[in-house]
């Protein structure tokens, strides 16, 4: 029987040529693999007989190859080792100078929007994902439904419950790329409703003002003052988008009366609230306010992700839906499952084993305790400085003297810390008194570049 060439040997790409014949081509190619480096000392080549079937060649003509470049010194040949790339002096490139950060690359980044990477449980997630691979079905491995894999969405279902007060069940999450991918996904279902307006807040990112804008969609600051948010001039947006357990940037809650608007809003005009939960887990000095969700699992769309508890890496978000909605948020994202299987698989698995629970416990201590010694600090250092939105996350907001936010981001562009201003994160048409406030995201050092961080902030402030 005529073995096929798909299973001899392993793989080789060599392209014969020359005017010389089969042999010299053969030959000249081999060379200048190993001469160019694309085949390094110590490789193994295939078999004479598998790389001739290969080619479609005769395994005399690969052995002759073969043997001229043993003569040569090119390759050597042992019985029971097969025919190896030969180990050749290597001349080493020239020195470099050793690499110089580059001009305007902070030392240090207090950037907020991402937790310590350093601090990924790595050990942990690992023998999760082998539990995970080890039992998960040969179906898991397909295409998939575009909702997720009902393993994750089952072990959400129940978390979300438990530490948020989310009132979902499996089958109306539908598993995300995080927390854009889910704004790419509303933004043109929205538009399918008839809805031309989305209310945002007047403080919050201007990549997600951006993602709905990118939908043809409208997006009118609402008022903030010391209570938060304000809805009162809600009217017929079709719907809101805000962070109501911890606002982003400014770090307050959403007062209990202005929840409760918020939500006798949509159902008294049929919208739809978009509650960005993106640091729930972490809070410092009481306990965790609940989901806004809970008030109303038909008239909230509840969005979260791993992105601050564990790693932005992973792309892993979630939409607690109402209902009605799930089949046309399947339909906007599309038939198949565009999230990685082999991941969402290990979150379950770290969900349902407790290690999610052990891990943000850990970390809310690692950050409660950074949180403390960046008010610490500044007390000592600039006393002129109250520092604010503290109770949870891993941003704080530094209240400036008037007028001086941007000397003080100038000064730390020059003391090679990168920082944010709260005019960088200003709706630009801001129902909200101007303050000049640094937001500090200090959850983005690593233990190790922690102190050099919070020395750079301290000689800035003024």
């Amino acid at each position: 029987m005529v073995e096929s060439w798909a299973t001899l040997g392993v793989d080789l790409h060599l392209e014969p040529a020359g005017s010389g014949g089969l042999r010299r081509g053969l030959t000249d190619a081999l060379r200048e693999a190993v001469r160019s480096g694309r085949l390094v000392p110590g490789t193994r080549l295939p078999s004479s007989r598998s790389l001739a079937a290969d080619l479609g060649i005769a395994r005399n003509t690969v052995a002759e190859a073969y043997a001229d470049l043993v003569a040569e010194g090119w390759l050597t040949a042992r019985q029971g080792s097969g025919t190896r790339v030969a180990d050749r002096p290597v001349t080493p490139p020239a020195p470099t100078a050793p690499r110089r950060r580059a001009t305007g690359e902070p030392a240090y980044s207090l950037i907020p929007g991402t937790p310590d990477l350093a601090s990924f449980p790595r050990t942990e997630w690992l023998k999760a994902a082998r539990r995970a691979l080890s039992t998960a079905p040969f179906d898991a491995l397909g295409y998939g439904d575009p909702r997720g894999r009902p393993e994750l969405r089952s072990a959400l279902a129940g978390y979300l419950a438990r530490a948020r007060g989310v009132r979902t069940d499996p089958e109306t999450i539908v598993i995300t790329a995080g927390f854009s991918h889910a704004l790419r996904i509303l933004g043109p279902l929205l538009r399918g409703r008839g809805v031309r307006s989305v209310a945002v807040e007047s403080y919050g990112l201007d990549a997600h003002r951006g993602l709905l804008r990118d939908a043809g969609l409208a997006t009118p600051a609402l008022p903030y003052d010391a209570l938060g948010t304000d809805p009162g001039p809600l009217d017929a947006e079709g719907a809101v988008l805000v962070t109501p357990a911890h606002q982003f940037p400014m770090g307050t809650p959403l007062h209990p009366d202005r929840r409760s608007a918020v939500v006798d809003w949509a159902r008294r005009t049929g919208g739809l609230v978009l509650e960005d939960d993106y640091d729930g887990e972490f809070r410092y000095d009481r306990q965790p306010v609940g989901a806004l969700q809970g008030l109303d699992p038909d008239r909230v769309v509840y969005l979260g992700t791993a992105s601050k508890s564990l790693a932005p890496g992973l792309r892993l978000g979630w939409m607690a839906l109402p209902p009605f909605l799930v089949e046309k948020a399947v339909a906007a994202k599309g038939h198949i499952d565009t999230c990685g299987v082999l991941d969402q698989l290990t979150l379950a698995e770290f969900l349902t084993s407790g290690a999610y629970d052990r891990h943000v416990r850990s970390a809310r201590l690692r950050y409660r305790r950074r949180r403390d010694a960046l008010a610490a600090a500044v007390a000592d250092h600039a006393p002129d400085v109250r520092v604010t939105g503290i109770a949870a996350g891993l941003h704080a907001v530094l209240r400036l003297p008037p007028g001086t936010e941007q000397s003080v981001i100038q000064a730390a562009t020059w003391q090679g810390l990168a920082l944010h201003g709260l005019a960088f994160h200003r709706h630009e048409r801001a129902v909200a008194e101007p303050l000049d406030a640094l937001v500090v995201g200090y959850g983005t050092p690593s233990d190790s570049a922690w102190a050099g961080a919070l020395e750079a902030l301290c000689r800035v402030l003024p």
